[in-house]
């Protein structure tokens, strides 16, 4: 169980991270046709973020 809540931490905080740092998810939604969504990114990328980070605390602090 902790392994798994390590992994779903990891990769959440990652993909996160890059959807907020790099234009990748603008590039995406802008393709698809979907870019009037783009001023809301902000209000669902940086919570999802930290509960990402916090998940991935919480998961090392349960591990050790």
């Amino acid at each position: 169980m902790q392994k798994k809540l390590l992994k779903v931490g990891l990769v959440g905080t990652i993909l996160s991270a890059l959807c907020c740092f790099t234009p990748l998810l603008v590039v995406l939604l802008g393709a698809v046709g979907l870019s009037a969504l783009v001023g809301w990114l902000d209000y669902v990328l940086l919570p999802s973020l930290f509960i990402f980070i916090a998940i991935t605390i919480y998961a090392l602090i349960k591990k050790a």
